[in-house]
């Protein structure tokens, strides 16, 4: 099978990612079967869909034929999950991240399905491996991690499990082109793979400043707004929702290191319900819209290289651990949070004896063995 062979997409899940998926198949002229549970959660789905093309029409990056066409033939809403897959060449999951959910997802999607079509998930957690393993074709399985909101973001993570063959990664790969996509191959399957992951540690730092009393959410946001950034990471953490990063630390605590639990600011946080933009309050008030960071209270005693070595550092292991290139990460950190430029890329500028030393001065002062430098930053070879 080839990139070329595919005509009919099935989405499966509706929600956030799953209808901008959908669209992102639709406007690249596929046939696309979107399903979810209940017909209101399709429905709802479809006019998500409808309103984003209605604003891409006004602005003239869809063609009204186009339009026409996916309304007319190219989208395909149902409930039921045999009507969504029996056609398909490429299966995308797109459902709440509970891997028992997804596994059974994939044993019924393994079933009804046709025996060449493809089955992905884009799960930004869960080992691809794992649920490969659920199907009777694991060689057909592969992960297609789009980034939120899929229309615009341009990355997609293109993930290996143990059991995937290649010509599936090729297919996988040569899909996300078509659809005008900047596909990142990710050559084995470890948690977070390659945005999440090199982030992580920058997230526990984050926490780290916050349980040691160091300095104040808006004044670390202010801080980096100075520097540039569009949103600082407080304000960011606010408007993802804190239980996602929550759940995210207790993941990476029990697959990576016991150091990216979350910290106690965080933990409290979703313990009051203050989850952020969802909840109206978090580390902000959102009850009047986005908050105003003030600027003149960037602080002082953060340092932001420091957030950039914790990256580099995590960066280097997946490098070691051959699951990408450094060329990979920062097309990657590029393409998928907007940063204008990648860790590596930072990373031939600085000193590895004045990296290094960095680093284990962290991991001294907040006792976290994960910032501790990898052997590539101690020997310079990263350069």
């Amino acid at each position: 099978m080839r990139a070329e062979d595919i005509k009919t997409v099935a989405v499966i899940g509706a929600g956030d990612m799953g209808h901008g998926i959908a669209e992102v198949a639709l406007l690249a002229g596929y046939r696309v079967f979107l399903r979810d549970i209940e017909e209101r959660f399709v429905k709802r789905g479809v006019e998500r869909i409808d309103e984003s093309l209605k604003k891409l029409l006004e602005k003239g990056k869809v063609t009204e034929e186009h339009y026409k066409r996916i309304h007319g033939e190219l989208l395909k809403p149902c409930v039921d999950l045999k009507e969504a897959v029996k056609e398909a060449d490429l299966i995308i999951e797109a459902i709440p991240e509970i891997l028992e959910l997804k596994k059974e997802t994939f044993r019924e999607m393994d079933r009804l399905a046709p025996a060449h079509a493809i089955l992905a998930s884009n799960t930004s957690t869960m080992s691809i491996t794992e649920i490969g393993r659920a199907t009777q074709r694991p060689q057909k399985v592969l992960g297609l991690h789009y980034f939120n909101p899929a229309v615009l973001m341009r990355l997609v993570e293109v993930i290996r499990g143990e059991d995937t063959s290649d010509e599936t990664m090729e297919v996988g790969y040569g899909f996300c082109l078509k659809c005008g996509k900047v596909p990142v191959r990710v050559e084995k399957d470890v948690p977070g793979f390659i945005v999440n992951r090199v982030q992580a540690p920058g997230g526990v730092l984050l926490g780290c400043i916050l349980d040691h009393g160091i300095a104040e959410p808006e004044e670390v946001d202010a801080l980096l707004r100075k520097l540039g950034m569009p949103m600082g990471p407080y304000e960011l953490m606010d408007y993802t929702g804190i239980d996602i990063n929550y759940h995210a630390s207790l993941y990476f605590a029990r697959a990576v290191h016991p150091d990216f639990a979350p910290a106690k600011a965080i933990e409290e946080k979703v313990k009051q319900g203050l989850l952020g933009k969802k909840t109206g309050k978090g580390f902000y008030d959102w009850s009047q819209g986005r908050p105003n960071i003030d600027l003149s209270k960037a602080t002082s005693k953060v340092d932001p290289m420091d957030l950039l070595a914790v990256q580099i550092n995590e960066a280097t292991k997946l490098i070691e651990m051959g699951v990408c290139t450094a060329e990979d990460i920062d097309r990657a950190i590029v393409n998928g949070t907007g940063n204008a430029i990648g860790p590596m890329t930072v990373a031939k500028s600085q000193d590895p004896e004045a990296l290094a030393e960095r680093l284990e001065r962290l991991a001294e002062r907040f006792n976290k063995e994960i910032f501790r430098p990898t052997r590539m930053i101690r020997e310079g070879t990263y350069r």
